[in-house]
């Protein structure tokens, strides 16, 4: 059965069930240490969610010339879904951009996309010609004549959205994900974690915006299986206290989040099972998850199930997981990512394209039924980057994904982007190996390493940590780092200098925060 199928199912069986809930500060956001705001409660039910799409849908239409994709600018309020599956629902694909979104980049992806309409949630100061606000959109929905017909949704090889990212060249990249990718990552998306059945609906947690897939993972998960998304705004993952009220509050069963996300709640004494007792499962995606993370996760919730998942944009968020027990925490370091999903296939490649044997490092390609169709209007990039192979008898598409992996039997591990590859004093040294590293030592929660570079060259290495308590002598702790890394690396890759911090700084996405990083080295 296809997501937009469920989702309609879901709406006749428990129309008055929660879909979706938002909160956030009503005004004035939140000032130091002080009281928090009062909280503005957002949510929208089963049954309005499929019927205001629809009818919004019905106005799309009716209105629109084109097929054009619509771009969808806002943060997390219910509305926001509702012009989602409207999207869908009338043959077009959303292309979702958060506030967070510098307003250059806001710019340029909607000159790539040439919407013919924008749907607005929140205020947008860039000036263009059709921007339907959150008034319009509810003016709409409450006077449409009718709701658009089933026929007229995304068929199966019909993009269903696209998200934009980064781009070497500085241009952003727009992934296009088709209704059959989104099925099929779906359908196994849902076995992982044991979760019990529950008649109620499982409380699905949301922590990234919607212009980050990993959004992808709890808000389609929970919309096919009836749940309930509880959607965290980014004010309050900015305040631990409220944070902490709001997982309360939650009653989620599957957090869904970066490692970088799960080590900041760790830094909270309440951050347990007495806070989440109904929580059976983290899905993690994103970032590399460290061991001591799974360990320390593991022990303050000794009912959950820790997975580790593994997949860029363009391959529909994630194709491999693995469950990781106290045993592998202890084991495998680094943590692997898990083994390929049914209808994946995992290649790990040299630069000429000759597949490597087992526990040789090379690029990871992925092959297989998520894999998107390509960059949006983009062929030059999508030529580079995509193509075709036959597996089994079938034509399957391939991606390069840039990420440096190996396998062991069934299992793939990680070793970091070959992107943050660089080269020091003759010697070729991958950023995130040390960070991996350096994480291994007892007392460092999460770290970041960066080159030092003057003349265009790099000079040196340095290494941001987050430690579980501030050194009193950072020099001697320093020297000590250095010294224990010995064990692991050569001299050459060992960082010079080492700057200690209680957490790393996050971007809106929840990854740690590189480019912030750099400023402070200035």
């Amino acid at each position: 059965m296809t997501i937009l199928d469920k989702i309609a199912e879901n709406a006749q069986n428990h129309p008055r069930r929660t879909a979706y809930y938002y909160e956030k500060p009503a005004g004035g956001g939140y000032k130091g240490d002080g009281e928090p705001p009062c909280l503005k409660a957002r949510s929208v039910s089963w049954g309005d969610l499929n019927e205001q799409s629809g009818r919004l849908a019905y106005y799309l239409d009716k209105s629109l010339g084109t097929n054009t994709p619509v771009v969808v600018y806002g943060h997390k309020d219910p509305l926001m879904l509702v012009c989602f599956l409207a999207c869908v629902k009338s043959g077009r694909a959303y292309c979702p951009i958060d506030v967070s979104v510098p307003p250059k980049r806001v710019d340029a992806v909607i000159r790539e996309v040439q919407p013919e309409v924008i749907l607005a949630t929140e205020e947008l100061s860039l000036s263009y010609q059709q921007i339907l606000f959150a008034e319009d959109i509810r003016k709409i929905i409450e006077t449409a004549a009718g709701e658009a017909a089933r026929e007229r949704a995304v068929a199966a090889r019909d993009v269903f959205y696209i998200i934009f990212t980064s781009g070497s060249t500085g241009v952003p990249k727009g992934v296009q994900i088709t209704r059959d990718c989104l099925d099929h990552f779906i359908e196994w998306g849902l076995t992982l974690g044991n979760l019990p059945e529950t008649e109620e609906g499982r409380v699905f947690l949301n922590q990234a915006p919607f212009s980050f897939d990993l959004s992808v993972m709890d808000l389609y998960l929970s919309l096919y299986s009836g749940g309930t998304i509880w959607a965290l705004d980014r004010e309050i993952q900015g305040n631990m206290r409220e944070l902490a009220a709001s997982l309360k509050r939650s009653q989620a069963a599957v957090w869904v989040s970066t490692p970088s996300f799960a080590e900041l709640c760790l830094s909270d004494p309440s951050f347990g099972e007495a806070l989440l007792p109904d929580l059976r499962a983290f899905l993690f995606c994103g970032e590399t998850l460290a061991n001591r993370t799974a360990q320390r996760l593991l022990e303050a919730f000794p009912r959950a199930d820790v997975v580790n998942t593994y997949g860029p944009t363009e391959s529909t968020v994630a194709v491999t997981g693995v469950t990781v027990t106290r045993e592998l925490a202890k084991e495998e370091n680094p943590l692997p990512v898990g083994k390929a999903r049914k209808g994946t296939w995992i290649f790990i490649m040299d630069e000429k394209g000759n597949v490597l044997p087992e526990g040789e490092s090379g690029e990871i390609v992925i092959a297989g039924d998520t894999v998107s169709a390509g960059y949006w209007q983009d062929p030059a990039r999508t030529g580079a980057s995509f193509g075709t192979m036959e597996i089994e008898g079938n034509t399957c598409r391939f991606y390069r994904t840039g990420d440096r992996g190996y396998r062991k039997g069934e299992q793939l591990f990680y070793c970091g982007r070959m992107d943050l590859q660089i080269k020091l004093h003759g010697y070729r040294i991958e950023l995130e190996d040390i960070e991996q590293n350096i994480m291994k030592l007892p007392g460092i929660r999460r770290a970041a390493v960066l080159p030092v570079c003057r003349g265009g060259q790099v000079r040196s290495l340095s290494a941001f940590v987050a430690v579980e308590e501030t050194p009193e002598d950072a020099f001697a702790e320093s020297q000590r780092l250095r010294e224990a890394l010995k064990r692991f690396l050569p001299d050459y890759m060992i960082p010079k200098k080492f700057i200690f911090l209680e957490s790393l700084p996050l971007t809106g996405n929840g990854k740690v925060d590189r480019r912030a990083l750099g400023g402070n080295m200035l």
